[in-house]
């Protein structure tokens, strides 16, 4: 059944239910409630141990890993990056404040931000490795905050808008184009680099994005060309370090297997570096790769009631309790998704529908189109891919309260993070 393969790589069914990890999706449902986002370590173990393989096998310097905090970040989750010594990137003050409560040292916080306040860079100072500095207005808000940098204080990467995007499904997931708003362009960068030697700076790094969701790494060849060619004219020696950002694509739809190769990912990469440069007579910098949603996006599993049907001739809607406010991606982008019942997901598949929430909005809509079994109002469909970009762009629209999440591992399931309740809705308000 091709759908599976979009679900954690733990997902079984057995007596005719789907069960992760060895748990049950409907007792979980019974025991926590829905909408119910779960995670499964194993996958996201996996994904980790796939690209530090990639990046031992290609790459003959170190290299190191960064998870996406923006993808999705908690306490656990910050807690499980230590696990696998991974960097965590934080935009902002509040992603900064979640990784430290999660044991994060100072050296794996990379700070990221196209428009940082005072607050993010005061932040990032104090508890960060690392800021990329994406404008030079940023630097020069660096350099007033902090006329006289401390020791320790961050290492400053410069971040390039490469002028090349990649192919994704949708502009809005698109980074490194001419006229993004992200990054320095060539000659920026340079007069940055002016500005940190006469600021007694400490610069040394370089760091590209040029989208979220890819799976032709071609496009990076380029800009990675670009990017050496900077570090040469900066004049960065044996200490650098290089990321060349991240995005690489998971599978969301069945029609977008099979998943994405992240070895082949990184075996491009690599290898443009090293010719990139030997070609060059530059030293091989310190490598960061910036995976992305694929360490997370697959192990996470988003379960839904379905609360009505609606038929309007060949449309048939499928309402459940959940939607646009624990994902907005569809609303936002036109995000394409899957998914099966999780009581007999082996049916037949006979009727073709849609799948949409409960909000007060024409775009509240998850699926679109989807050849599913004779669906019953009560019961429970499981939506795999759910785990980036879900519960960290949610809202509390309408007054919904965001789901709770499960952390999954064979015989351990346990709440990272409890549902939301109506009384912390009315905790943060103030009468007149």
């Amino acid at each position: 059944m091709n759908r599976l393969q979009l679900f954690p790589i733990t997902t079984t069914i057995e007596k005719n239910s789907l069960t992760i990890a060895g748990h049950d999706l409907a007792g979980l449902a019974k025991d926590h409630g829905t909408p119910l986002y779960i995670y499964d370590r194993e996958t996201m173990d996996t994904a980790v141990i796939g690209y530090k393989s990639a990046l031992a096998l290609h790459y003959p310097m170190t290299g190191s890993v960064t998870y996406a905090g923006k993808a999705f970040l908690n306490l656990a989750i910050a807690q499980w990056t230590q696990l696998h010594n991974l960097f965590v990137d934080c935009t902002g003050e509040g992603e900064i404040a979640m990784a430290v409560a999660g044991g994060v040292p100072r050296e794996h916080i990379l700070v990221h931000g196209v428009n940082k306040s005072e607050a993010d860079l005061e932040s990032a100072v104090k508890y960060a490795g690392t800021i990329v500095v994406d404008n030079l207005t940023e630097l020069q808000r660096i350099a007033n905050l902090f006329p006289i940098p401390h020791s320790p204080f961050p290492d400053l990467w410069l971040r390039l808008v490469p002028g090349v995007a990649v192919e994704t499904h949708h502009a809005h997931t698109q980074t490194g184009q001419h006229d993004s708003k992200f990054g320095m362009t060539s000659a920026e960068m340079m007069e940055a680099a002016q500005f940190c030697k006469m600021n007694n700076l400490p610069l040394n790094g370089i760091h590209f994005h040029q989208g979220s969701n890819f799976r032709d790494a071609s496009p990076l060849k380029a800009a990675i060309e670009l990017g050496l060619d900077l570090a040469m004219e900066i004049g960065f020696t044996n200490e650098w370090h290089f990321s060349p950002g991240g995005g690489w694509g998971v599978a969301y739809h069945e029609d977008e297997l099979p998943q994405p190769d992240s070895n082949e990912y990184v075996r491009v990469i690599a290898e443009n570096i090293v010719e990139g440069c030997k070609a060059r007579g530059l030293a091989l910098p310190h490598l960061h790769l910036e995976p992305g949603r694929s360490l997370v996006a697959r192990a996470g599993v988003a379960v839904y009631k379905v609360g009505a049907i609606k038929r309007r001739g060949e449309k048939v809607w499928i309402l459940t309790d959940g939607g646009m406010t624990d994902n907005p991606r569809y609303a936002m982008y036109g995000a394409r998704y899957s998914c099966l019942t999780v009581s007999g997901p082996g049916e037949a598949r006979s009727e073709k529908v849609s799948i949409a929430g409960p909000y007060c909005e024409s775009g509240d809509v998850v699926i679109e189109d989807l050849l599913m079994p004779k669906i019953e109002v009560g019961e429970l469909i499981a939506i795999p891919a759910s785990g980036a970009y879900h519960l960290s762009m949610s809202s509390n629209y309408n007054g919904s309260r965001k789901p709770a999440v499960l952390w999954l591992e064979a015989g351990r399931a346990r709440v990272i993070q409890r549902r939301e309740t109506i009384e912390d809705l009315m905790r943060r308000d103030e009468g007149l």
